[in-house]
C-alpha cells in the first residue's frame, strides 16, 4: 500500500507543479478560481458582489498565495492562501477573529500559549472543478474526473490536488516561521488530512461560514514530524518550489 501511495505522488510530481503567486496575473487566477468555486458552484458568496467574476477580499493584499498547476492545460487546479497574524491591516486580526469570533472557543485558545508572531491562518483552499467531476455528476469533494483529457495513470493523481495545496500552506508557514495555524474547515477535511499525520485541534464551534465549519489549530512542525515517508517526499518537494520562489520574490522586492 505504501508502495502505491509513493507511486501515485512520485506521479503527481510529473503532472502538476506548485508556484507562489508573485505576478498580478497569478494573482488573478487566483481570484477567478476561487469565484468559480465559491460563488458559481456552491454559492458561498454572491455574484452580484463580483462583476468581474475574481472572488476577493480585504485580507488578500496581506497574504501569501499559491497555486496548483496542471502542466499539460496550463490550467490553475488549485489555490490556497496564507494570512499572517499582526500585521497593520485589519486591526492585526485573522480573517476568523473577525468573521468567526463567535464560534471560537477563547479560553482552550488562551491555554495553547502561542506566539502572536509565530501564528497564521490558511484559507481559501479551492480545488477546480474540473479536477473534481465526471461529466454528468453532481459536485462532489476531491473525487475522480474525465472532464478533462488525461490517462487514467493521470487521472488517478487528482486525488492529490487538495492535500498538495494544504502542504503548500503548510510549507509557507515554515518558510515564513508561522508555524502556530488556525482553519476553518468544514468536517471533511480534517478526516482526510488526519490520514496524512496532520492533526488539527478543534477550538470551537460550527457555524456557518462558506458553508458549516469550524475553527481548528496546528502547530505545523508537530504535523511533520508525523508524515508518512510518501507525505514527507511530496511534503520537501513542495518546499523546495515555494522556497525558491518566496526568495526570489523577496529579492525583487528589495532590489
Amino acid at each position: 500500500m505504501k508502495e502505491k501511495a509513493q507511486v501515485l505522488v512520485d506521479d503527481f510530481k510529473q503532472y502538476f507543479k506548485i508556484q507562489l503567486v508573485t505576478t498580478e496575473d497569478q494573482l488573478k487566477q487566483a481570484y477567478e478560481l476561487r469565484y468559480r468555486v465559491y460563488c458559481e458552484e456552491f454559492n458561498y458568496e454572491a455574484t452580484e458582489l463580483f462583476p468581474n467574476k475574481m472572488e476577493s477580499d480585504e485580507f488578500d493584499f496581506q497574504s501569501l498565495h499559491c497555486l496548483i498547476i496542471h502542466k499539460e492545460t496550463g490550467r490553475v487546479a488549485s489555490c490556497i492562501r496564507l494570512v499572517p497574524a499582526g500585521t497593520q491591516y485589519e486591526n492585526g486580526l485573522l480573517p476568523l477573529e473577525k468573521f468567526c469570533k463567535n464560534s471560537l472557543d477563547q479560553e482552550k485558545i488562551s491555554c495553547l500559549n502561542i506566539v502572536r508572531d509565530e501564528v497564521c491562518e490558511i484559507s481559501r483552499l479551492a480545488v477546480d472543478v474540473a479536477f473534481r467531476r465526471r461529466p454528468g455528476e453532481n459536485a462532489i469533494r476531491f473525487g475522480g474526473v474525465e472532464s478533462i483529457d488525461c490517462t487514467q495513470q493521470e487521472q488517478r493523481t487528482f486525488s492529490l490536488i487538495a492535500l498538495s495545496a494544504f502542504l503548500a500552506g503548510g510549507a509557507l508557514t515554515s518558510i515564513t516561521h508561522k508555524t502556530n495555524v488556525f482553519a476553518m474547515m468544514e468536517p471533511f477535511l480534517p478526516r482526510l488530512l488526519k490520514k496524512t499525520g496532520i492533526k488539527f485541534k478543534r477550538v470551537g464551534e460550527d457555524m456557518d461560514y462558506h458553508g458549516i465549519r469550524a475553527p481548528y489549530f496546528l502547530t505545523f512542525q508537530s504535523a511533520k514530524n508525523n508524515f508518512p515517508p510518501e507525505i514527507q517526499k511530496m511534503y520537501d518537494w513542495i518546499y523546495t518550489q515555494l522556497d525558491s520562489d518566496y526568495k526570489k520574490k523577496q529579492s525583487n522586492e528589495k532590489g
